[in-house]
């Protein structure tokens, strides 16, 4: 048998276990890494092509602001659509609600008063007689201990 730990099957299991487990966290790594890249590199392309902007005729810059112009319509048209999306969705949420959510919680809220006079009424007709029939037994058990001692 050999002294080296990397031979031995047991650690070479571990090994492999501990290969699964950190493979998901490299891989998520590699994303937030990647994203990162992915930034910065859009980052040093925007000041680059300020610079270059910043050098250009006027026309090229009349026609840039011309497209960035129609590139805000879109993006307006774009938000107002996604808002009348949001409204819609909320006027039907409020409908759920009204229509649906409310009715069951009428349903539990009537549920829970009929529990309530059940447990009233078990409390009275039920508990309440075998806690007093408890305490006579009790008290007269009692009494005949303490007759039973003085003879």
């Amino acid at each position: 048998m050999t002294d080296n730990p990397t031979e031995n099957p047991e650690t070479k299991d571990l090994q492999t276990a501990e290969m699964t487990v950190s493979q998901p966290e490299s891989a998520s790594e590699k994303k937030h890494t990647l994203a990162i890249v992915i930034g910065v590199l859009l980052l040093i392309a925007l000041i680059v092509g300020l610079v270059f902007l910043a050098r250009a005729e006027g026309q090229v810059v009349t026609q840039v602001r011309d497209i960035f112009i129609i590139l805000m319509a879109l993006m307006l048209i774009v938000i107002g659509v996604a808002l009348v999306v949001l409204i819609i969705q909320v006027a039907t949420l409020t409908n759920l609600l009204q229509h649906e959510v409310k009715p069951i919680l009428h349903s539990t809220n009537d549920t829970v008063n009929t529990l309530k006079g059940t447990v009233r009424f078990l409390s009275d007709n039920l508990s309440e007689p075998v806690i007093k029939l408890n305490e006579s037994l009790a008290s007269i058990k009692k009494l005949v201990d303490i007759f039973r001692l003085k003879r």
